[in-house]
């Protein structure tokens, strides 16, 4: 790696009067301290060499009081025995920050609308940095590739622990991938993007601090996936491993005699039978173990840990053993504890946000209540920022229906054309969106890569009721009582059911498009549900019209098929043709076979994954892909519109963000580990 080096002048001076503190340097004023090899942190001896410095560490005066309500973590010992032997060094935007305080957030529920608050402790191996371009280190100290994106090595930090102090290295990566996501135990079929083209990678720890991923064919994207997805390429072995029976011959055993059924099952209560690094502690799913457990949660890198779960909230305090300090030697997070309320009601979340009681959210927040914000952000004591969304309002017809006359017709693109062009998103523009937003169809990515023809953007976008109605006539769908109210071709009834979830689409946008549906006699009832019924719902393909954000940049596509392979989503986003997903699923035994164009999607999206970005063929692909998504219009896109994001005004080093999207929430807010409070 690359060091900067004082100047000789500066050096030969040392010996004389000793290496200085280390100067408490900000993003908004470096003092001439040179930029190190990533931008707004350094590695430890980058930044001495780089300051002129030896860095003297410190820590929260609270540590002890905080790791005390840590149950199952040990006496705290000091500070030196718990950061890592070569810390991250992270830049403050504007002060170095002092310690303590609550932040205060609000989510949905359990699992729904949490995403936002997630992001303010998340970690992985690596991650985005502000211009959303730039990946930097995060856990690990550095990656290199081999000459065919065949080889990813990761080299970790020396003398890394887990939040109960137990080492963190290389054991931890391979016990995620070997005995976690390849284990069918847990997961029955691999996640996509812990494999290559469907095929499993191998992961190699030759010692604590080196991580080897062999692929079986190119996949660059693999570290972009890395810097963006909640799900975390690592897990505690020691903890987890004690309940693995591939590992520990009495895991079973041991997990009876806390309570569980076997070994797996205690792995899932603190796991969850997902990768979503947000699911339930035991706490909340097995509230009379609280006690009982070595742990209520398993142990974390993240910068804090919870302590309490409950139905109605969650409470964290600060990782005693994070690996993060400032330019000072100040361990972070300066921010003691952080407490999670559910609100599932918008009304009250806005509220509570209008009277000062939420110190920051982006997530959940609609363009539509941005008049309130922005009205009362003097009396709150807070700031709005509405920045660009990179995912819009999709609506998605179930064409793998259980109704089969509805299946029949939802699967005519003649019918998924009507109802593209029955909207008139220049009044929903207007109406919805303040005229802030802009038409668009849904393509596949956001933003359109470089390359792809701009025209697919505005694709049956235009508002055309004579021609909705002239394909609806077309497929047979008739009027036959004369009451403005067309039926299905068989003469049955068509009544759509619009649930749908403020977390994820806007409840104007859904009664906006409901009345532009009726108007070219598609009749339909508008129901908001959590976002918990709603998932389930889906999930149980349940929906007659599926309905949330969606969108991803290139740099995840890249990384993860998801958008690209039925359903089209997981389980937390916009997810259509559940039976065609069970055929994929199943290699065909179960389920309905997806149609041609989507055969050819899943070919396309693995062969991208492998290909030289700089290559013909990768723009051929893109082209090819964004034809095949656009035309086809198994996602209805709406406008593309900026959001609201709050945070209080007490809340210190907060800095503005390039956009409003929860495709990058693990990366957005921005270093939120040196925020702090100033009451």
């Amino acid at each position: 790696m690359k060091r900067i080096l004082l100047s000789g002048a500066a050096m030969a001076l040392l010996p004389a009067v000793g290496m200085a503190s280390c100067p408490a340097i900000t993003v908004a004023n470096m003092q001439g301290v040179v930029a190190g090899d990533y931008p707004q942190q350094y590695e430890l001896t980058e930044f001495e060499a780089a300051a002129g410095c030896k860095m003297e560490f410190s820590g929260n005066p609270d540590s002890a009081s905080l790791n005390g309500k840590i149950f199952g973590n040990g006496e705290l010992p000091g500070l030196a025995d718990r950061i890592p032997m070569e810390p991250l060094v992270v830049v403050p935007y504007d002060s170095v920050g002092q310690y303590g305080g609550t932040l205060d957030v609000l989510s949905n529920a359990t699992e729904a609308g949490t995403s936002d608050f997630l992001s303010v402790r998340h970690v992985n191996l690596v991650r985005y940095s502000d211009d959303l371009q730039t990946i930097v280190p995060n856990i690990a100290k550095s990656w290199d590739w081999n000459e065919d994106f065949t080889k990813l090595t990761f080299t970790l930090r020396k003398g890394h622990k887990w939040s109960d102090g137990a080492p963190f290295t290389s054991a931890d990566v391979k016990f995620w991938y070997d005995s976690l996501m390849m284990d069918t135990n847990i997961f029955e079929k691999p996640k996509d993007y812990v494999t290559v083209a469907g095929e499993r990678m191998t992961v190699d720890a030759p010692d604590d601090v080196t991580v080897v991923f062999n692929l079986p064919a190119p996949k660059p994207g693999l570290l972009a996936h890395f810097a963006t997805h909640y799900s975390q390429g690592f897990q505690p072995k020691h903890f987890f491993g004690q309940f693995h029976p591939k590992i520990n011959a009495d895991a079973d055993s041991y997990a009876q005699s806390l309570g569980f059924e076997n070994g797996y099952d205690a792995i899932k209560a603190y796991y969850g039978n997902s990768d979503w690094t947000d699911t339930p502690s035991p706490m909340l799913s097995n509230p009379d173990k609280i006690g009982s457990l070595p742990k209520n949660t398993h142990p974390t890198l993240e910068s804090h840990i919870y302590v309490n779960d409950t139905t109605e909230g969650r409470h964290l305090v600060a990782n005693p053993y994070f690996h993060q300090v400032d330019v000072t030697g100040q361990q972070l997070p300066y921010i003691s504890e952080q407490d999670e309320v559910y609100i599932n009601d918008n009304e009250v979340r806005l509220l509570k946000i209008v009277n000062g009681e939420v110190d920051y959210k982006a997530q959940s927040l609609q363009l539509a209540s941005a008049p309130i914000l922005l009205e009362n952000q003097e009396k709150g004591g807070y700031t709005v920022d509405l920045k660009p969304e990179i995912t819009m309002g999709a609506f998605s017809f179930n064409v793998t229906h259980e109704e089969l006359e509805k299946r029949k017709v939802f699967s005519d693109l003649r019918f998924r054309e009507a109802m593209s062009i029955a909207i008139n998103r220049a009044e929903l523009n207007e109406v919805g969106f303040f005229a802030q937003g802009v038409p668009q169809q849904y393509i596949g990515f956001s933003p359109k890569p470089d390359g792809v023809d701009g025209s697919w953007l505005t694709y049956m976008t235009e508002f055309d009721a004579a021609g909705a109605n002239a394909r609806l006539d077309e497929i047979g769908m008739a009027d036959t009582n004369g009451d403005g109210i067309r039926e299905l071709p068989n003469g049955d009834t068509l009544v759509l059911n619009l649930n749908y979830s403020t977390q994820g689409i806007a409840g104007q946008t859904v009664e906006l498009v409901a009345q532009y549906w009726r108007d070219v006699g598609i009749d339909s009832v508008v129901k908001e549900v959590t976002p918990d019924e709603y998932r389930s719902a889906q999930s149980s393909n349940k929906l007659d019209v599926s309905m949330w954000r969606k969108g991803q940049p290139l740099a995840i596509v890249l990384g993860n098929n998801e958008l690209w392979v039925p359903p089209f989503e997981n389980y937390f986003g916009n997810r259509t043709a559940m039976l065609w997903a069970e055929w994929v699923e199943t290699g065909g035994s179960a389920g309905v076979e997806p149609p041609a164009f989507v055969m050819q999607l899943m070919d396309d999206i693995n062969a991208l994954q492998s290909a030289d970005q700089a290559s013909p063929e990768f723009a051929a692909l893109t082209e090819t892909m964004v034809k095949n998504m656009t035309e086809n219009l198994l996602f209805i896109g709406t406008v593309n519109a900026p959001a609201p994001m709050i945070h209080r005004n007490a809340l210190n080093n907060f800095t503005e963000t390039k956009t409003h999207s929860y495709e990058y929430y693990r990366t957005y807010p921005y270093r939120a580990s040196q925020w702090w409070l100033a009451d």
